[in-house]
């Protein structure tokens, strides 16, 4: 088959970029580090954007939308943020371009067109928005301000993989405004539960919860909850975060509030955030040398019936019964296609859904008729069973749900087999080049050796696990105290 894949055993890096070009997900663009989200890429995202949006808004959030461009001045407001993303910001100079008659007709920037403030091309929106919410907040009464945004954001990143970091990507970035810290506190851990729910239940991927230690936070957090993932290449992903802000956005912006008790007090914030990069995560999870296989729930396609036939006869007794087939299926809540056409052979529809990673295949023949089944495959495990026709519909929707939770045990399983606790030095560093995973091991809670360890090792503390067991030990470097392990990995 032409879009027969690099193993991953092979290069596993070249394996996760075949798929995303020959599974139809996505191409690169003419602008070098961004791409172009293929349809079917795009009915993905749609698929767990528009899960993600009920849950915001179950939980009480509205959806805004704030502008791409921020001002220099304000960005520049929250230090830490500002230096934090400084290196990764591109910037618009100029609003208009001009032909240039010595170079016949070429475009030039119009010197004359300078803006009188450059503008930052959003990174990430806090500035804009609590510039914004200066003017929204007078009172208590006005808390809290719970906003979401969908939007795009630029990252002028060096080093480019599709999905995983790109120059441009989607995302969305919550961003609320509360009266105490407590409150403020209680949205940041809320909404790292609803990622968490959002990608083990519909994206069958176990994750861990946990705190970024001072080093790895959020430009201008006072703390950073995170959700942490394992790829099959036993690297870690991570997968979501949400950040305590305390009241620096505030105080940077000038946001204040009349509290109860007739006081000017600064506004508690939160910010937090997932994107497109989910999609690769998804990819990585799952997929096998076959392509992608992608959990039910999120699945563009659910299930997908290939005809059988010899002649137009034959062609019209199938395509009656299912017809039949898909408004029960329909009716069921399934999202199902009937690839009827016949430039090209059924053994090659089965392929290049298989490369799809569509969950539920069913073939339809003659002689399946005469009999009253189907052949029905399931991608996760490729099993194929002969299924009766009555009743298929309640079949698959049962089967949808074994694949659903089958991916997630599978993935759940690899995660335990991956993750190893470690006291000594030599045996941290064999398990991170024999074994990979996450390492659960000592550390003495210091930038120094936190950047030491990444420097000899390329691993980082992926998170300090919430709940996390207090067990004194010693730190797996400098031998010094420490009260509790973290989790390490090698990270995309």
């Amino acid at each position: 088959m032409s879009k027969e894949l690099t193993s991953r055993s092979e290069d596993y890096s070249q394996w996760y970029n075949d798929l995303v070009i020959k599974g139809s997900l996505a191409d690169y663009s003419a602008v070098r580090g961004c791409m172009v989200i293929k349809p079917y890429g795009f009915a993905l995202w749609e698929n767990m954007r528009d899960q993600l949006d009920r849950m915001f808004k179950e939980t009480g959030h509205q959806n805004a939308y704030f502008p791409l461009f921020v001002p220099k001045s304000l960005f520049e407001a929250e230090e830490k943020n500002a230096e934090g993303f400084a290196k990764e910001c591109a910037v618009v100079t100029h609003y208009r371009l001009k032909t240039d008659p010595a170079r016949k007709g070429k475009l030039i920037v119009d010197p004359e067109a300078k803006l009188e403030e450059e503008l930052v091309v959003r990174p990430t929106s806090e500035a804009i928005i609590w510039n914004t919410y200066k003017d929204w907040i007078q009172s208590y009464r006005d808390l809290p301000i719970l906003i979401n945004q969908w939007a795009n954001v630029v990252r002028w990143e060096m080093r480019t993989r599709l999905f995983l970091r790109t120059a441009e990507f989607l995302w969305q970035e919550g961003h609320t405004a509360h009266a105490t810290k407590e409150e403020a506190i209680e949205e940041t851990e809320k909404m790292l539960e609803v990622y968490a729910t959002f990608v083990e239940q519909y994206m069958a991927l176990p994750v861990i919860r946990g705190v970024k230690t001072p080093s790895e936070r959020f430009a201008g957090a006072e703390d950073t909850y995170c959700i942490e993932a394992l790829m099959q290449d036993g690297k870690a992903l991570q997968a979501g975060t949400s950040h305590f802000l305390g009241q620096n956005f505030a105080k940077a912006f000038e946001v204040k509030f009349l509290s109860r008790e007739n006081k000017q007090e600064y506004v508690w914030a939160t910010s937090w955030g997932v994107s497109t990069r989910l999609i690769g995560a998804l990819i990585m999870a799952h997929s096998d040398d076959d392509g992608l296989i992608l959990p039910p729930r999120i699945a563009p396609l659910q299930v997908v019936i290939v005809p059988i036939y010899k002649g137009e006869e034959q062609k019209a007794q199938i395509d009656e019964r299912v017809h039949q087939l898909m408004s029960e299926l329909k009716a069921a809540g399934i999202r199902v296609k009937y690839d009827e056409n016949d430039n090209v052979r059924p053994g090659w529809k089965f392929a290049e859904y298989e490369l799809k990673g569509v969950p539920v295949r069913i073939a339809l023949g003659a002689r399946d008729l005469q009999n009253g089944v189907a052949e029905v495959a399931r991608r996760d495990t490729k099993e194929k069973a002969s299924i009766a026709l009555d009743g298929l519909a309640d079949h698959v929707k049962t089967l949808l749900e074994e694949i659903q939770q089958n991916l997630y045990d599978r993935a759940f399983q690899f995660r335990e087999e991956k993750t190893t606790r470690v006291d000594s030095w030599d045996e941290f560093v064999k398990v991170l080049d024999e074994k990979g995973g996450f390492v659960a091991a000592h550390w003495d809670g210091t930038a120094e050796t936190e950047e030491a360890i990444k420097e000899k090792t390329k691993a980082t503390i992926r998170c300090i696990p919430l709940n996390n067991a207090q067990e004194e030990g010693r730190c797996i470097l400098t031998g010094n105290p420490s009260a509790q392990r973290v989790l390490f990995a090698r990270a995309y």
